[in-house]
């Protein structure tokens, strides 16, 4: 069981390393005035989601592995209310994939501070989830 924890505490890590960066370089994406910028950028943007896609996935299978198979934290408050906020990460990741495509296609309407603040809605929910984690206080 602790092999699967360290192997999801090291894919939960790297997979928010992207969750952090991607909407960064939309950022950049929005301010990009040259062709040469953007295509670098989405170049960047596109290795990256597909470089968290697996990560995430194996962030949620050993995740679910260590609830189910172990059953650690099963019928307490604090996971469930952790599981809502993995929801919501697997949400947003996928809210990054289709801006993505929006701009691949060149039809982006946001500015780049709709991306900062964007950008930190992972930040608020990776604190829940360790203060859920580490606290459980429900």
């Amino acid at each position: 069981m602790l092999w699967i924890k360290t192997f999801h505490i090291l894919f939960v890590t790297s997979w928010f390393a992207g969750l952090f960066y991607l909407p960064r370089i939309y950022v950049n994406l929005a301010q990009a005035q040259d062709a040469s910028t953007t295509a670098c950028l989405l170049g960047m943007a596109r290795r990256l989601y597909r470089f968290m896609a697996p990560l995430a996935v194996l962030s949620v299978a050993l995740g679910l592995w260590l609830f189910l198979g172990y059953g650690i934290g099963r019928g307490q408050g604090w996971m469930h209310a952790k599981l809502a906020a993995v929801a919501l990460l697997i949400g947003y990741h996928l809210v990054c994939g289709r801006m993505l495509n929006t701009f691949e296609l060149g039809a982006n309407t946001r500015s780049h501070r709709f991306y900062r603040w964007f950008n930190e809605i992972p930040v608020i929910l990776l604190l829940i989830v360790i203060a859920l984690v580490v606290t459980k206080p429900f």
